[in-house]
């Protein structure tokens, strides 16, 4: 079979059982080409290492997902941005899993983009239902319809009237149900380094 042949499972409508506290990291180059994957990767994936070495990383691509984040995602990543993105993943099973991506960007002496190092993380079930599902449905609809020009043209509106952009938009909707949590269980803070760190610095533990 040549090295970049993917076969592609099908969706099967099921979470896959991992333990959500645990971080999902990996290692590609400019072109999303896959280096490296963590045990986690592996587990949660189901693919052996071997089997995802030198795979582009939308090998666990889901097809629900809509191709306009992924585009908005890039496009960041090119610029030297991070970009966290919520993102439905396809195990080898075909059972989906959802996470949220933060990313560490290496540049060679020139400046250019050599590696792109990735974290992702569970996302709260609340967050998926409630904000991120009829979203996703609504641009994947569109872009079946319209084409993703079209579904881009209805993110950007999406977020002028709420008054963010992508990352804010999570950002808000995160701290939202984190909120929620705390107040159900409260979680002692330390104030001061509170405001040194992001939110998505300490949700990633960094």
């Amino acid at each position: 079979m040549p090295i970049n042949t993917i076969e592609r499972p099908a969706p099967i409508d099921k979470e896959v059982a991992w333990d959500k506290t645990q971080v999902i990291m990996s290692k590609t180059d400019k072109f999303g080409t896959i280096e490296y994957a963590n045990e986690v990767f592996s587990d949660v994936s189901g693919y052996e290492d071997y089997e995802l070495m030198a795979k582009p990383h939308n090998i666990i691509r889901h097809p629900d997902m809509p191709k306009v984040i992924f585009k908005v995602l890039w496009d960041n990543l090119k610029k030297g941005n991070n970009f966290h993105a919520i993102v439905k993943n396809m195990a080898k099973s075909g059972r989906y899993y959802w996470v949220i991506t933060d990313f560490d960007i290496a540049k060679n002496e020139e400046g250019e983009i050599v590696h792109y190092f990735a974290r992702r993380k569970a996302v709260p079930s609340e967050v998926i239902t409630n904000h991120i599902e009829p979203l996703y449905k609504k641009l994947f609809q569109i872009e079946e319809a319209s084409g993703l020009e079209a579904a881009e043209k209805y993110l950007i509106g999406f977020l002028e009237e709420k008054e963010k952009t992508y990352v804010e938009y999570i950002l808000d909707i995160m701290r939202q149900q984190k909120e929620k949590e705390f107040v159900k269980q409260p979680i002692p803070v330390d104030e001061e380094e509170e405001e040194k760190r992001s939110f998505f610095a300490r949700f990633f533990g960094l």
